[in-house]
Formats: structure tokens, C-alpha cells, sequence
């Protein structure tokens, strides 16, 4: 039986040997432990088999198979690269990159602005001036029904017509229910 010393590998046959009888399987194995991502079970296999390549001193190992060190060694590696991968920040792909308006970009929110501008000026100036004191000055609807000389109800009646016809005028624009919710909170609230 010889040492192995640090520049000694494994014989290339002995590899391809071992990566036929033993290869499948460990991509099996490796498979379940990266979750299903075949990039990465691949990737540990290969480098897997680096180590066997690297440690000659295996093959010589008194067990049998070689399989129990082949799995010992895949799954420390994929482990570590597990550690790894929640140690830094998450990659971002290209699509996601496409996906993202520029912050800089203002040509979203300058587009937005010309459309709700639009559909303001469909409105009745009834309307218009009860969104105005309400979402532009911030007024209570008591606040507003003052300043406008029309009792609250009247504020609230023209809030909620003006609204859903700003909607209709806006179709691209629908909020979810949560953030109607929230405008409708914000209404009730200010009548108080």
C-alpha cells in the first residue's frame, strides 16, 4: 500500500470507472438535496468527483463501495454551498433587471400624471373641487364642507361620485381592494 503525497491524483480510469458506477446515483442524491436545480447537482458532482481525483487515498479505503465517501463528500459540498449562497445577497437576473423601471426614470410617473390630469378635467367642477379640498389641501370633509359652503354629506356624495368616475376614466390605473379600502378609511376618518 503506498502514501499518497499532495501532488498524486487518482488514476483516470479509476475516475471514469467511478463516474459510471457511481455517477447517476450521486446525481440522484444531489438532486434532492439542491432542492431539484439540475445546474447545481451537476455542479457538485463535478466537483465531487474533483475531490475524489484529488484524494487517491479513498480508492484504497477498506470498505467495499465507494459510494458511502462519494455521498459523504457531495453532501458537506452541498451543504457549503448552501451556507455560501445565504451569506450573500441573492443574484438578480437579467429578467428581473428588464422588469424594473429606473428610479431615475420619471417617464412613469410623468405619464401618469398627464393621464390623471386628463380624467380630472372630465370631472364636473363640483366634483373637482371637492377633490381638490379633500387629496390635494387635505381637509377633513367637514373642513371641506366648510370651506366649499355644501353640508358633509354633499362632500361625501361628490367624493365618491367623482372617484368612481375617475376610475372609469382611468382604466389602466384600478387599485387593488386593500388600497380602496385605505381611501375609503381615509374618508370615513376625516368626517369624524
Amino acid at each position: 500500500m503506498t502514501t499518497a503525497t499532495a501532488t498524486e491524483t487518482t488514476d483516470e480510469r479509476a475516475l471514469t470507472d467511478l463516474q459510471h458506477r457511481h455517477g447517476p446515483a450521486l446525481l440522484s442524491f444531489l438532486l434532492g438535496l439542491t432542492y431539484g436545480d439540475r445546474q447545481r447537482a451537476e455542479d457538485l458532482v463535478q466537483e465531487t468527483l474533483v475531490r475524489a481525483w484529488l484524494h487517491p487515498e479513498a480508492f484504497d479505503a477498506p470498505f467495499e463501495s465507494m459510494r458511502p465517501w462519494l455521498f459523504t463528500v457531495a453532501r458537506r459540498l452541498a451543504i457549503d454551498a448552501r451556507r455560501s449562497r445565504l451569506a450573500r445577497p441573492p443574484e438578480v437576473g437579467d429578467a428581473v433587471l428588464a422588469a424594473t423601471p429606473d428610479p431615475q426614470d420619471r417617464t412613469e410617473s410623468a405619464v401618469a400624471a398627464l393621464d390623471v390630469r386628463r380624467a380630472v378635467r372630465t370631472l364636473s367642477a363640483e366634483h373637482r373641487a371637492v377633490l381638490g379640498q379633500l387629496y390635494f389641501r387635505g381637509l377633513s370633509v367637514n373642513e371641506a364642507a366648510a370651506a366649499l359652503g355644501v353640508p358633509p354629506g354633499t362632500v361625501k356624495s361628490r367624493s365618491y361620485y367623482a372617484l368612481r368616475a375617475l376610475a372609469r376614466a382611468l382604466p389602466g390605473y384600478r387599485r387593488s381592494s386593500s388600497s380602496r379600502s385605505a381611501s375609503s378609511d381615509r374618508v370615513s376618518a376625516t368626517s369624524r
